[in-house]
């Protein structure tokens, strides 16, 4: 089955539709998932029409920033455990020597 894009206004107008005719009429009618429906109606309730705007369409050097926001933060994360390892085998190693010298 082919897939179709929806507009903003399309899925507005199919919500709408539902809340008159019925979800389950509304879906048969424009051949559509109700779980699709429901995932529009979720975003317009939380979002409004904006919520209902492709995810697809964001700007290029918006969505090239978020990725490379996503590696850093995952660099970030690997300096951490690393670090935290390190001082976790010093700790160890220190508390032998103590035992050593103590012992």
């Amino acid at each position: 089955m082919k897939r179709r894009r929806w507009t903003a206004e399309e899925k507005l107008a199919f919500i709408q539709e539902a809340e008159r005719e019925g979800v389950v009429a509304t879906c048969r009618k424009h051949g559509i998932y109700a779980s699709l429906y429901y995932q529009w109606k979720r975003r317009y309730d939380a979002l409004g029409v904006e919520g209902l705007n492709s995810r697809r369409s964001r700007d290029p050097e918006f969505e090239r920033l978020m990725r490379e926001n996503q590696r850093l933060k995952q660099l970030l994360g690997d300096k951490e455990l690393e670090l935290s390892i390190k001082e976790s085998l010093l700790k160890k190693t220190l508390q032998r020597r103590r035992r050593k010298r103590e012992g």
